[in-house]
């Protein structure tokens, strides 16, 4: 009986890791081996243990708003959270920027072992990843042609971090859902935008009107001389 106990209870040490997962064997709480998928065996509990985190999987972390994962783009409903969203920038303007961010595992042991909660690291790095960025760009730039720039810094710098915490984390992009004035005063804001578009439309026509005048005006005095 006790040798069929001891058959049953080491059986028990196979496990199965899947396709997108690495297992993670731990003998006494200790680091063992890392695996990749398939049937694998490793020491049952109490003596060992195995964790199978997600690798290949993309995680998700809004910062900013709550909601869809498209709500800017794509008329989603979305909450906005101004104690995160609210930014202000390098000369000294307050935008309003809701953002995302998808991360994956990367190292699965430094997962496991060197951070406690890998989402709210990754929101709070990333929060604080975007106002230095921002903090560093004008409003302008933030609100219109500097997205991306903003989105590329960003990213290389939440990724630095997370780095310097030997977090594990490896971050797949940093996406832009709103970057704007703030709702106070976004209908001031869409005025003066207006009106810059109405002074280059018209810079524009006058130009051409030059470009078409001034040539025939040229060729009616050559003409008469």
């Amino acid at each position: 009986i006790v040798f069929a106990v001891i058959a049953v209870w080491l059986a028990t040490g196979f496990y199965t890791v899947n396709p997108r997962e690495q297992g993670v064997e731990l003998i006494f709480g200790k680091l063992w081996e890392v695996t990749g998928p398939g049937l694998k065996y490793n020491l049952p509990a109490p003596i060992g243990e195995v964790l199978t985190p997600q690798v290949e999987a993309i995680n998700r972390v809004d910062v900013g708003f709550r909601g869809t994962a498209d709500a800017g783009t794509r008329g989603g409903v979305a909450r906005d959270v101004p104690e995160e969203s609210t930014i202000l920038t390098g000369d000294q303007n307050i935008v309003d920027v809701d953002f995302q961010v998808q991360w994956k595992i990367s190292d699965p042991v430094a997962f496991l072992f060197n951070i406690r909660d890998p989402e709210a690291t990754v929101k709070r790095a990333a929060e604080s990843a975007m106002r230095e960025v921002v903090g560093q760009s004008t409003f302008d730039d933030t609100v219109t042609v500097g997205r991306q720039q903003i989105e590329e810094h960003t990213e290389e710098l939440l990724q630095s971090i997370l780095d310097d915490y030997g977090s594990g984390i490896g971050i797949e992009n940093v996406r832009l859902q709103k970057s704007d004035a703030p709702g106070e005063v976004i209908d001031a804001f869409n005025d003066v935008q207006r009106a810059r578009q109405d002074k280059v439309r018209l810079q524009n026509e006058a130009q051409a009107y030059a470009n078409s005048i001034v040539p025939e005006a040229r060729g009616e005095a050559e003409q008469m001389i």
